[in-house]
């Protein structure tokens, strides 16, 4: 293992790629604590100090932004604003023919859906960055703290300043779309999925230090080691995958023989990734939203639907939430894998080329075949998935740690997915120039 990490470091190419890819990843942390222009620093810190734990309807943004969203700099936002756009660029092609050919045209195509993703992205930025910076000046960022300073974060409210922060949240989600792009092409892995893991990891040892300093160190002891529990099954089932084998039937072009090989179509038990918790806790978050701009007057009670959301749909402690946040996880996991995975189109495609399952007639049949065999596959997959999800909101339950543990949820999930799609990437790269990679 040390002698291929050794040969990483003494490849020259791979060495760069690597010191690159270090280097933006450090100045997207160090934009995270950046505040944003007219924000009060110290009122932030005060806040944050004595917060115990993120309110839901912030928990997905703040994580995706590595804490920097409750500190209100200048990536408050993250790079949560260009996955919300490329998840309803991909869901475009169901609904928007032109989309769905585009798609097909291969890379200008793409690079057209590309070029749309990045144009959404900053629409999002721009209404997201508007929404936070009216909460922040609300009061309500920090809903459970009396402090009088969190209700005073931004130090002037006249209209430029306003303008003035919209613009600077939003050109620093677009410096972020840059930089991963920059990743992408330059260093190593994929550079939107890696931010992604900078913002999660760095919230690891905050969260570890809180469990520890509020349960005792048995209790640290104990969530680390359910932690590589966790951790090595989540990597068993990602890796996971129903191969439908697949022959090619020779056929003579002039006097040269093509096809007659033997292939495979790798069906994953998890295709859905982590897309379906997204969609589920946006989902789960909207009734808060509601309530949260329908609160009564000073001295008056609350209406009784708001009572009943801000009880059963708002904390994660409750049954109900739960039972709730896993069906939709679940229909959402069946929802996507047929977005993105088309038997009919994948039949067609076999065909074209003379590609056939063994036992099974092209065409209709292989198209119901693959169908049948996705279903059953997604049944296990969404399961895993609603589970894995439940994972923090238990532990909230059970050890008393807040909503962002670590071990669970979304969390886990981009962690172990990104961390084996780096080292691959890596590995390919070693056996490029080398007789070993770094796997073996």
């Amino acid at each position: 293992m040390f002698r291929a990490i050794g040969r990483i470091f003494r490849t020259p190419d791979l060495r760069r790629k690597i010191a690159f890819t270090l280097g933006i990843v450090a100045l997207f942390r160090l934009g995270s604590f950046i505040p944003a222009p007219f924000v009060d620093f110290g009122n932030v810190q005060a806040c944050l100090a004595e917060n115990q734990g993120t309110s839901g309807l912030y928990e997905l943004v703040n994580l995706f932004s590595g804490g920097a969203l409750l500190q209100l700099s200048i990536f408050a936002l993250g790079i949560m604003p260009y996955i919300t756009a490329s998840i309803i660029t991909q869901l475009l092609r169901v609904v928007i023919p032109h989309f769905e050919a585009l798609y097909k045209e291969g890379q200008s195509g793409q690079a057209k859906l590309t070029q749309y993703t990045r144009y959404l992205t900053i629409a999002l930025g721009v209404l997201q960055s508007t929404t936070l910076i009216t909460v922040a000046r609300s009061g309500a960022l920090f809903p459970a703290n009396s402090n009088p300073a969190c209700a005073q974060l931004i130090t002037n409210d006249a209209w430029y300043v306003i303008l003035l922060m919209v613009v600077t949240m939003t050109a620093g989600t677009g410096l972020i779309m840059w930089m991963g792009e920059l990743i992408t092409e330059r260093g190593i892995g994929n550079g939107m999925s890696l931010l992604i893991f900078t913002s999660i990891a760095a919230r690891f040892p905050g969260s570890l230090g809180a469990i520890g300093q509020a349960q005792g160190i048995q209790t640290l002891i104990l969530v680390l080691a359910i932690g590589l529990v966790i951790v090595a099954l989540v990597v068993f089932v990602e890796q996971s995958q129903r191969r439908i084998p697949v022959q090619y039937a020779k056929r003579m072009v002039g006097r040269r023989t093509y096809g007659g090989n033997n292939t495979y179509i790798p069906i994953k038990v998890n295709m859905a990734g982590v897309v379906p918790v997204i969609f589920a806790s946006s989902l789960l978050y909207l009734p808060a939203l509601v309530a949260q701009f329908n609160q009564p007057a000073a001295g008056q009670s609350p209406q009784a639907w708001v009572t009943w959301i801000q009880n059963y749909l708002t904390k994660g402690d409750h049954p109900l939430y739960m039972l709730l946040y896993f069906l939709l996880i679940v229909g959402f996991t069946y929802f996507y894998v047929a977005i993105t995975f088309n038997p009919e189109e994948v039949a067609d495609n076999m065909k074209k080329y003379g590609g056939f399952i063994p036992g099974i007639r092209a065409g209709r049949p292989t198209a119901e075949y693959l169908d049948y065999v996705l279903t059953r596959v997604t049944l296990p997959g969404s399961i895993y998935l609603g589970l894995i999800a439940l994972i923090p909101l238990i532990a909230f339950v059970l050890v008393g740690a807040n909503t962002n543990f670590p071990f669970g949820g979304a969390s886990i999930l981009i962690i172990v997915g990104v961390g084996l799609e780096t080292v691959k990437q890596i590995d390919s790269q070693l056996q490029q120039r080398h007789y070993e990679g770094l796997l073996r």
